[in-house]
């Protein structure tokens, strides 16, 4: 199953993100997380110390590897030829994170071109690895994206079975989050589904969702978690949350409804 987490800015992505990788792999799932934010945290989200997660460089700015796979260094200027499907399938074992038997994470950065200015041999070698993942090993993949709509641009959408947008319980994040699952609809995206993080007053949010939502898009409510904010204010990893704790619960829940065949 190919997972994909959306949304815009400051709605807790990676944490969502985070949280779900750890209730899918202690069920007994393989779970492969991908980080493809062009600032990519996830690896401290996921219990990574801060010391060690600064010297994780993501894929596109590993120079020497995309040298080496594509055979042009990124940087060297228009009209370089390099090779637009190199080999990929060792990157999750020579470069990937174990977090746990079941878990693992490639922090990929941001693959959005514009981004990263002349940085084409890069890009080449982030989308043929995430082609790669998608189609050619049986982990759930679950991809921390970029904030906003920009995923949708590098022609990968069609690979994922459900999206969950993240938003807050705000006007304006419903309505941007609304946005993104018709897009993702349009693009073939199997199942999409609105999750409203950090919720302190539930009848509240239900009663925006209801008006701007309309019954035609599944949502959920993740509440406002204490605990949680205090390990994120302290920069320790979530995989300290325990399973009593609200977000896990409330995500455990979203897991049962989205996913009925996995047992959680």
């Amino acid at each position: 199953m190919k997972i994909l987490i959306a949304g815009k800015g400051g709605t807790g992505k990676t944490t969502i993100t985070s949280i779900l990788s750890f209730i899918l792999s202690r069920a007994g799932y393989k779970v492969l997380v991908l980080d493809t934010d062009s600032v990519p945290n996830t690896a401290i989200s996921m219990g990574i110390p801060p010391s060690e997660a600064s010297k994780i460089i993501p894929l596109v700015m590993n120079e020497e590897l995309v040298e080496e796979r594509t055979g042009a260094r990124p940087g060297e200027g228009w009209g370089v030829f390099f090779t637009l499907n190199p080999r990929v399938d060792d990157i999750v074992d020579r470069y990937g994170v174990r977090i746990s038997n079941n878990l693992s994470l490639v922090v990929v950065g941001s693959i959005d071109a514009s981004k990263q200015g002349c940085l084409c041999p890069a890009i080449a070698l982030a989308r043929q690895f995430l082609r790669h993942v998608f189609t050619s090993r049986d982990e759930i993949i679950i991809v921390d994206s970029e904030a906003g709509a920009e995923v949708f641009g590098r022609g990968l959408a069609e690979y994922f079975d459900l999206m969950m947008c993240i938003s807050e319980p705000t006007y304006k994040s419903l309505a941007i989050s609304r946005k993104l699952v018709k897009l993702a609809s349009e693009l073939m995206v199997k199942e999409n589904a609105i999750i409203v993080n950090k919720v302190r007053n539930i009848p509240l949010a239900k009663l925006l969702c209801e008006k701007m939502l309309n019954d035609e898009i599944p949502y959920y409510i993740v509440r406002y978690d204490k605990l949680l904010e205090d390990l994120e204010y302290e920069g320790r990893g979530l995989n300290e949350l325990p399973d009593t704790s609200i977000v896990y619960s409330d995500v455990k829940s979203i897991v049962r409804n989205l996913m009925p065949w996995i047992k959680v």
